[in-house]
């Protein structure tokens, strides 16, 4: 089996050829690239390969646009620094993807998948890599007006440390610890704020990475975090949110 590398990060791009060696898979690797140009190229003056492992955010663009100027896209696994949250898409439409750093026995999995149903790894239809660009080309709130007594005020959304649902309303906390009311939801405020930035740590709390101070172990597997600013209450990151986070922290 052929398969081709398009990554623009020469680490990570080595590292991955090597784990694909290791794992003993009849894998050839005939080229790594590192951008949209490159590939669009590539495919121009080679025959597909059996397999291509794509890299979804590259320095010229995105891997997306290398499949949109295929007529036909071979099989794919994506990789990506984007956290669980941001990919979810890709779980109900049954493409495969690998979170950067690749850990091997996630992409020993993807590669027998891809060897027991090659024919649905190759049924990439274009109607779902629209779909798959739209969630990472998404553009995202960048800021919010809130009622300062008698007037109206922006706040950048750089300048939010976190937002939390307090006595049946939902509050933005900026860095300078000044506390506005807003019109949102926190499920309104998941879908509106870029998941590389924000992370919805439990019902009450969506916040910033650069919120983030302290991460401590809490009782039954969960996690207690210091934020800043500060907060009265305990703010503690649901167990089944746990290894979201902790992926997330580490993009």
């Amino acid at each position: 089996m052929k398969a081709l590398i398009i990554e623009d990060e020469q680490i990570a791009s080595r590292r991955l050829t090597n784990q694909i060696n290791e794992l003993g898979f009849d894998i050839e690797i005939v080229d790594t690239l590192d951008s949209v140009e490159s590939g669009k190229s590539w495919f121009l003056q080679n025959e597909a390969p059996d397999l291509v492992f794509l890299d979804i955010q590259l320095n010229d663009g995105y891997g997306f646009d290398i499949l949109e100027a295929l007529e036909k896209q071979p099989p794919v696994i994506f990789t990506t620094a984007y956290n669980e949250y941001a990919v979810r898409g890709f779980k109900y439409n049954g493409v495969d993807y690998l979170l950067k750093p690749i850990d091997k026995k996630e992409l020993k999995t993807a590669l027998e998948k891809f060897m027991e149903r090659p024919v649905i790894q190759q049924d990439h239809s274009t109607a779902n890599i629209a779909q798959f660009k739209n969630i990472f080309k998404k553009e995202y709130k960048h800021r919010f007006m809130v009622k300062v007594g008698n007037h109206f005020s922006t706040f950048n959304v750089a300048d939010v440390a976190y937002f939390y649902a307090s006595d049946g309303s939902i509050c933005l906390r900026s860095f300078n610890g000044k506390t506005f009311p807003i019109e949102y939801t926190i499920d309104q405020l998941e879908e509106l704020l870029n998941p590389i930035d924000f992370f919805r740590v439990n019902r009450k709390f969506l916040i910033s990475l650069t919120s983030v101070e302290e991460i401590h172990n809490y009782f039954n597997s969960r996690l207690l975090l210091r934020l800043e600013p500060d907060v009265l209450e305990k703010v503690i990151v649901s167990r089944e949110r746990c290894t979201s986070f902790k992926k997330w922290l580490d993009m």
